[in-house]
């Protein structure tokens, strides 16, 4: 790729950014556990588990989950039920994402006899894999990724070297930055300064940030950086209203529709009534997470086995 076409300054010095960038995360970074290891499904489940939740909070419960089905092996052959459940008493975001999981299990089982695919394109094929999780399982267990491109990483981009805030050129500018075969050291380092040193308010000097030499926006001051888009309000939402149902129905075998209603919300009747209730269960039944059963003139709702 010729400097014309490069999304970096011309005059950049890439080597010494690069050995400046990984010798700065080696020295000391955060140790979560899923730093520590190359095992791809242990790697899955925290790429899973972190989507939209703090990363602390994420540790006592990927441990808890690796604990209780160690291997891909032991996930297929679990319940639905009880991994939906674990997904939603820990409160770790979207249900369905514990459904795919435990179809993305079934298929390294089924599909490649117990063995992790390792290539983005193939870690794509798992069900609920997309690009981003792909990559990202295939930087981090087999060293065989493309470099990331998640908010961070284009907020430090746009910060440091004053690239453009445009998709494209993000991309273009993260490949060109990340040194050749070391996509597992490099795209955690990288996310790491995103996450400690240059986060929406920077900390540049405390956190001894290694690109200051180099960073357009420490030379010129303006720390601006690419709208981060803001996550809907959660109480009261349609995703906390699905998670209380899901929540409930592990505490029971069955509860009629109207007698499930009290229990997700005090004010049910009304709006948030029978059909505003039926049509939110009808939903989670095209996920897979409850069934819904209609006799005796009543709608009964538990957990899909």
């Amino acid at each position: 790729m010729s400097d014309e076409a490069s999304a970096l300054p011309a005059d950049l010095d890439k080597s010494a950014v690069q050995a400046a960038l990984i010798d700065w995360y080696e020295a000391d970074h955060r140790d979560f556990p899923w730093r520590r290891t190359d095992d791809a499904y242990e790697i899955l489940v925290s790429e899973v588990m972190s989507q939209q939740t703090q990363l602390g909070r994420v540790v006592e419960a990927w441990e808890e989950f690796l604990e209780t089905w160690p291997t891909t092996a032991d996930l297929a052959a679990a319940d639905r039920a009880d991994v939906v459940s674990f997904w939603t008493n820990h409160r770790l975001g979207y249900n369905n994402r514990a459904k795919y999981l435990h179809e993305a299990a079934r298929q390294v089982e089924e599909d490649y006899g117990g063995e992790f695919p390792q290539t983005p394109d193939e870690l794509s094929e798992l069900m609920g894999v997309g690009p981003y999780t792909a990559n990202a399982v295939a930087s981090f267990a087999f060293n065989n990724g493309d470099a990331v491109v998640d908010t961070n990483v284009k907020r430090v981009l746009h910060r440091a070297f004053d690239v453009p805030d445009d998709d494209s050129a993000f991309e273009e500018a993260a490949a060109e930055m990340m040194p050749e075969g070391k996509s597992r050291v490099w795209n955690n380092a990288i996310m790491e300064l995103g996450g400690v040193a240059c986060e929406k308010t920077p900390s540049c000097d405390e956190s001894g940030c290694p690109w200051r030499t180099w960073c357009h926006a420490y030379e010129t001051g303006d720390f601006t950086a690419p709208d981060v888009p803001t996550q809907p309000t959660f109480e009261g939402s349609r995703r906390q209203m699905r998670g209380r149902v899901v929540r409930i129905l592990g505490e029971y075998e069955e509860l009629k529709l109207d007698t499930l209603g009290p229990r997700v919300r005090v004010d049910y009747g009304g709006e948030y009534g029978h059909e505003w209730l039926f049509e939110l269960v009808s939903d989670l039944e095209s996920d897979g997470l409850v069934a819904v059963d209609e006799r005796d003139e009543a709608v009964f709702v538990s957990l899909a086995k």
